[in-house]
């Protein structure tokens, strides 16, 4: 059965890529020191090298960043509860504006940690039975506060159709939020976002396999073999071009002047660990039509995906 729970949210008012084209070069190239054929391997691993180096020097710069910030933010919220004296409207408000890019702050740092624990191949995927519906009805609960104060609706729709299964609740919270995040930012205030979860038959063919009669096809729709999770809402939508290109590192919609103040990692890191799960993520939307961003995980995750770098999610 499919209910409707409103006790921890707001009350209910009555693809494929662009091609680049190539230019060919103007200048000459002669004088370019490119790696010859035979030094091409030692090339790339001094590059990978590089790489992880700043990769981590980043993140350790991002962690050192994480202790002050939580001490200064520590002292907005003692400032705000009055308990060192009574505050003007004024300053009021000038804490509030602190408070809220203290946390944008904190949340640009987290990002970071976390990709940069994708990218080096740390993560570590840890399985647990449990209800996803407890899951999704706890993050609804500490998101609505917020939601509503930018006028905002937020709905949950259990099902009790889904069974328990393995899953990691920690990592299955954290694209949850990033896209309650990305649905919070871009819904215009009056706005509504749906999360909701189902069963879901995932058929995973692979070029062995033969199709599946029209019989055995009937037969399997009952007895899915994962859980679809889904967040809607009533946005502006996105470009069919731009379905894909949302969920890589950095990326930003061309023009789009309220993700200005993003890292276009929310997505990325969704992506990255939803496919660490053994899962499949996706979006559907049209300009001025809102978004649907759905992922899928199987109930019985394959055998060794516990053990798979985030690294390796990085294939579509």
């Amino acid at each position: 059965m499919t209910n409707w729970q409103h006790s921890t949210c707001l009350p209910e008012e009555g693809g494929t890529r662009d091609e680049a084209q190539s230019v060919a070069p103007t200048t000459p190239t002669s004088d370019v020191d490119l790696p010859g054929a035979d030094d091409l391997p030692q090339a790339y691993h001094r590059l990978l090298e590089r790489f992880r180096r700043t990769t981590n020097a980043l993140a350790s710069a991002a962690h050192d960043l994480k202790t002050p910030l939580s001490i200064l933010n520590g002292y907005v919220e003692l400032l705000q509860s009055e308990k060192l004296g009574p505050l003007s409207p004024r300053q009021r408000e000038v804490l509030r504006d602190m408070q809220t890019s203290g946390q944008r702050l904190q949340n640009f740092i987290q990002d970071f940690l976390t990709f940069s624990v994708l990218e080096t191949g740390e993560l570590r995927i840890r399985y647990d039975g449990g209800d996803i519906n407890t899951c999704l009805s706890e993050l609804c609960r500490l998101w609505s506060s917020r939601f509503q104060e930018r006028g905002l609706a937020l709905y949950f729709l259990a099902n009790d159709k889904v069974p328990t299964f393995p899953f990691d609740s920690a990592k299955v919270e954290r694209v949850i939020s990033n896209l309650l995040e990305n649905a919070f930012k871009y819904t215009p205030a009056g706005g509504t976002v749906w999360l909701h979860a189902e069963p879901y038959m995932w058929e995973r063919r692979s070029v062995s396999q033969p199709s599946l009669s029209g019989e055995r096809r009937r037969q399997a729709v009952s007895h899915p073999n994962s859980v679809k999770v889904s967040v809607s809402d009533t946005g502006p939508g996105i470009a069919p071009e731009y379905h894909l290109e949302v969920f890589d590192d950095f990326f930003r919609v061309p023009d789009d002047e309220s993700q200005a103040d993003g890292m276009g990692l929310g997505l990325a890191i969704a992506r990255r660990l939803v496919h660490a799960m053994d899962g499949k993520i996706w979006v559907e939307s049209e300009p001025g039509a809102g978004s649907k961003f759905s992922f899928l995980l199987p109930f019985k995750p394959t055998a060794g995906a516990a053990d798979k770098a985030a690294g390796q999610g990085k294939s579509r």
